[in-house]
């Protein structure tokens, strides 16, 4: 059973860090639960206000709908009860409703809806997907708005009268008219969280649209330097913030862009360089290269 209520978690999570974990896979890419509960260990030791199970770093992607309620699974039994846990819901409408009920006997404490799988979609369509999601489960649903889920703040105020179980609006799209009018409009009904690859680039300006969170990929493997950023966005410390980009958020953006798919890969590699290996990532992403690797390992050195 869930720890919170949906206004509750919305409540610790609006001010806190965010992240999403890796899955932990072992030489022949299957889900290692070992590996991945000492890594979920490891993430909760820190002051981080939730984790997200099976999502998109933790390339919920390439989980079939078993490995990703064992990954739920793992990781509520090893952390939920120091740090609240959130599982991803995704596909099409029954495979996300299947996916948050699992979650939910799991005792996960929230879902993140995914887009539909593929399918192109009006606003009726999306009110339609999303309710019958909120409608199956008692946990809070955070909404992602990136791909074919664009939602209108028309749309996103309809869906929180009739659901009080919607709790959140994640931006994977970073168009900042559309996100002024989803904050104008829902105010504190919601709270919202940057979802942008890689997150940090984005949130100080972000902040000012009333997202007061995000998502950290880095902090899988800077748990540390990732808390340090996020409280001088909070702090509005422009100048320690631009400091940080320089010296590493902005280096790493240039490793991860060397090839498609390295934003999910880098995490990985991150973790590698540390010494905390995570195993490789599943096709069709690709492990980084050597000299990628060794360029990494080399710019974390600078901060750890």
């Amino acid at each position: 059973m869930a720890k919170y209520t949906p206004q509750e978690l919305a409540n610790v999570l609006k001010d806190g860090l965010l992240s999403f974990p890796v899955t932990s896979f072992d030489a022949e890419l299957q889900f290692d639960e070992e590996n991945y509960r000492k890594h979920l260990a490891w993430q909760a030791s820190f002051p981080v206000a939730g984790l997200f199970a099976a999502g998109g770093t933790g390339e919920g992607f390439s989980l079939t709908p078993t490995e990703s309620g064992r990954v739920v699974r793992a990781a509520v039994g090893e952390v939920g009860s120091i740090v609240p846990v959130l599982a991803s819901a995704g596909g099409s409408t029954a495979q996300a409703i299947e996916n948050a009920r699992a979650a939910e006997e799991a005792g996960a404490d929230g879902i993140l809806l995914l887009p539909p799988y593929l399918t192109e979609a009006d606003q009726g369509g999306l009110i339609d997907h999303v309710s019958a999601i909120c409608r199956s489960t008692s946990l809070g649903v955070i909404i992602y708005n990136r791909a074919n889920a664009i939602y209108k703040d028309t749309t996103v105020a309809t869906l929180a009268d009739r659901h009080q179980n919607l709790i959140g609006f994640k931006d994977g799209v970073g168009d900042l008219e559309h996100d002024a009018r989803v904050y104008a409009k829902l105010g504190d009904r919601l709270f919202y969280l940057g979802g942008l690859p890689t997150a940090e680039t984005f949130a100080l300006p972000l902040l000012q649209l009333g997202m007061s969170t995000y998502s950290s990929a880095m902090y899988n493997f800077v748990p540390q330097f990732a808390l340090d950023f996020y409280q001088d966005v909070r702090n509005h410390d422009r100048v320690a913030v631009n400091r940080k980009l320089n010296e590493f958020v902005i280096p790493y953006l240039d490793i991860r862009d060397r090839v498609k798919g390295y934003s999910v890969s880098i995490v990985k590699a991150g973790l590698d360089a540390i010494g905390r290996s995570a195993g490789g990532v599943r096709p069709p992403l690709q492990n980084l290269a050597p000299q990628d690797l060794a360029d990494l390992k080399s710019l974390i050195a600078t901060v750890s």
